[in-house]
């Protein structure tokens, strides 16, 4: 997995845009939703088309976003989209069909599997998911059940035999610590302003949560503690997490690289999470980054405490941010 991708030479970003999923150009988007029908229909199901969805007779629906984000960042184009969609219809259709987990495992399986999930609230439902914590602004954790072909977001109703959501919470953090790392890979500016963090990688759709248990991580990757000024991160998509852990001045040009690099990182991914970057100190997430007044570009807005932090850091201001 790599850090910053650069996607398969398609249609010109100046070919008319499709409305839904930008990043198609009007003649991919058809392309693609016509593969999507066929996936289905080879599968015994008959859909019909929406820009970001699909629905069946029964009135189910099947949403297009993290498929066609697939699609759009597989390097070999547009002639492997049909597998992929294949593949996609194939595992969605045999989850909802099947039996739910939440009957056919035991309740210490269940429990085993368990995990938290940092995900947007675009991708949240309050009304069914009450217990929901919210972990930044935008931002909130949910437990999810982790399954051989799909991961299930379990909602207030879900929990409710299985005990406390506390508990619970509980135990899935546990298991989110003893995950292994599953890459690394660290990006550094060999000049004199020493910017550098650390980005985890893997496969696991809970590489980004591990922000939940970052004291674990840290450790694991550095072989030292976080110290009491925090550190940096950035959970960009599901897949990725990034930090820095503030010691020094390089805090500044890493800070600006963070921002840049979360914000391309978000950009049609599937399992967007986040592009900004925040401040981790204590299990406390501070947004840092944000979009400018125009939306084209990232600033960055401290609070007092950062400010502060800024200032014993570097009390002459010799390296504002950017």
């Amino acid at each position: 997995m790599r850090l910053f991708r650069r996607g398969p030479r398609r249609d010109g970003r100046d070919t008319p845009r499709d409305p839904a999923f930008s990043f198609f150009s009007v003649d991919e988007a058809a392309l693609f939703r016509g593969q999507v029908r066929e996936a289905f229909a080879e599968h015994g199901l008959e859909v019909t088309l929406y820009a970001d969805m699909v629905t069946d007779s029964a009135g189910r629906q099947f949403g297009l976003g993290n498929l066609a984000a697939v699609c759009h960042n597989d390097d070999r184009g547009p002639r492997v989209w049909g597998d992929l969609a294949r593949r996609h219809a194939g595992m969605v259709l045999r989850t909802m069909d099947g039996p739910s987990a939440l009957d056919t495992l035991p309740p210490e399986q269940i429990r085993a599997q368990l995990y938290p999930r940092v995900i947007s609230e675009d991708g949240l439902d309050a009304q069914t998911f009450g217990y929901a914590r919210s972990v930044a602004p935008g931002l909130y954790e949910v437990l999810a059940l982790d399954l051989p072909e799909s991961v299930m977001m379990l909602t207030d109703e879900a929990l409710e035999p299985l005990g406390e959501v506390r508990d619970l919470r509980e135990r899935a953090l546990r298991n989110l610590r003893e995950l292994p790392v599953e890459g690394r890979e660290t990006v550094k500016d060999k000049g004199a302003d020493g910017m550098r963090f650390e980005v985890i990688l893997g496969d696991s759709f809970y590489t980004a949560s591990r922000v939940l248990t970052l004291e674990t991580v840290v450790r694991q990757v550095t072989g030292e503690r976080i110290p009491p000024d925090g550190a940096l991160v950035a959970l960009p998509f599901r897949h990725q997490l990034a930090f820095h852990v503030i010691r020094d001045l390089t805090m500044i040009p890493s800070l600006n690289a963070m921002a840049s690099f979360a914000a391309s990182g978000y950009e049609d991914t599937p399992g967007a999470i986040s592009p900004y970057v925040y401040w981790w100190r204590g299990g406390t997430l501070t947004q840092l980054s944000e979009a400018d007044d125009d939306g084209e570009g990232l600033r960055i807005v401290v609070g007092d405490d950062f400010q502060e932090l800024l200032e014993r850091l570097d009390p002459e201001g010799r390296i504002p941010p950017e």
